[in-house]
């Protein structure tokens, strides 16, 4: 919608992962030497944790973009709570391999079957695991054992465990004491610093073809950085809507004003009470006019609904008493008119 105002070739800040914004910070850059490290040493585990939008699912797809599909067969399997046999069963799908039964014994040997001829083709296979966290402890066992294939002395399967900062400490338990002897690497993640948020932000608009149209006032960067904590996710949301409120409001130049304005909408529309935003805790101070006319229509809309639940209340009230209580609930009888008798004689 506000691509054309601005003059963008695309939308610089969507949500889901594409390795074409991939932006290289201190610790993205770092992240991706180790995964490329990983690959070069072709066998054990490798471990990458992250925030949640820390930008870990982009770093794996970019590095599947760059791996010789010649020599490397790669497979990526997005965990939702799985157990041993679901692993096994999602490993043999991920790298298209026909099981003809859900035995164990049966996908364990179509597996290494399926290992041993890449291997004879001089091959590499690659099991990549995102949101690595949600894996039982059954799961990740049978993965350790999965690693155990070999043909002489060289392994047939390599696995990156990429996950939210619960699988650290998942690793640490003793029951993971063998998986760890098995880790080549390991590296979590962080966000970006106030001057890589600055950076981040340009390059997805010049990935777009941004002609500092709009242009951002300085500390927009800094209320940026302060609201969303340097999460990557975070800051193309708030981004998306801030360039969303430019345009609505044909402005071209972004300031903290606008920045401050986008957040509290966001806060509002999420359910947190007015007065505390979400980013409150990292920006220390307060940023909501309780006199804005977004808000007081919003508080006008409220003491409608409340108006009208009384009311509604209120009436069924009376409709309980009029069941319990008839005689005092019903209004009084009107006198009954008297018969009109005949006279006599008449």
């Amino acid at each position: 919608m506000y691509e054309g105002f601005y003059g963008l070739t695309g939308k610089p800040f969507q949500l889901s992962p594409d390795p074409a914004f991939f932006f290289g910070s201190k610790g993205h850059s770092s992240a991706f030497s180790y995964l490329k490290y990983g690959v070069y040493q072709s066998e054990g585990f490798l471990v990458i944790t992250g925030e949640v939008g820390a930008g870990k699912t982009t770093l794996v797809r970019a590095l599947l973009e760059e791996l010789d599909t010649h020599n490397v067969v790669a497979a990526q399997i997005v965990s939702t709570q799985l157990e041993a046999d679901d692993l096994l069963r999602s490993v043999a799908k991920a790298f298209g391999i026909a099981v003809r039964s859900d035995f164990k014994a049966h996908m364990l040997g179509a597996l290494e079957a399926y290992f041993l001829t890449l291997f004879q083709e001089r091959k590499r296979v690659l099991l990549i695991i995102d949101e690595a966290q949600n894996l039982g402890a059954r799961a990740l066992e049978e993965l350790r054992m999965l690693s155990n294939f070999q043909c002489g002395d060289r392994a047939l399967l390599q696995s990156f465990l990429v996950g939210q900062p619960e699988l650290r400490s998942m690793m640490r338990a003793p029951s993971m004491e063998q998986l760890r002897q098995r880790v080549i690497a390991s590296y979590h993640l962080g966000p970006l610093d106030e001057q890589e948020t600055r950076a981040y932000i340009e390059h997805r608009l010049h990935c777009v073809g941004w002609k500092s149209d709009p242009s951002f006032e300085p500390d927009a960067f800094v209320d940026i950085h302060r609201s969303t904590g340097g999460i990557p996710r975070r800051i193309n949301s708030l981004c998306n809507r801030l360039l969303l409120a430019g345009f609505l409001a044909e402005r071209h130049t972004l300031g903290r004003a606008d920045v401050e304005a986008v957040v509290t909408e966001i806060d509002y529309e999420v359910g947190v009470d007015v007065g505390v935003p979400v980013h409150q805790e990292l920006r220390n101070e307060p940023v909501v006019n309780l006199g804005s006319a977004a808000n007081s229509d919003s508080l006008k809309a409220i003491a409608a609904r409340v108006d009208r639940l009384e009311r509604n209340v209120d009436e069924l009230l009376r409709i309980v008493r009029a069941i319990v209580e008839p005689e005092r609930s019903l209004p009084d009888e009107e006198p009954r008119p008297r018969s009109r008798r005949s006279s006599k004689g008449g």
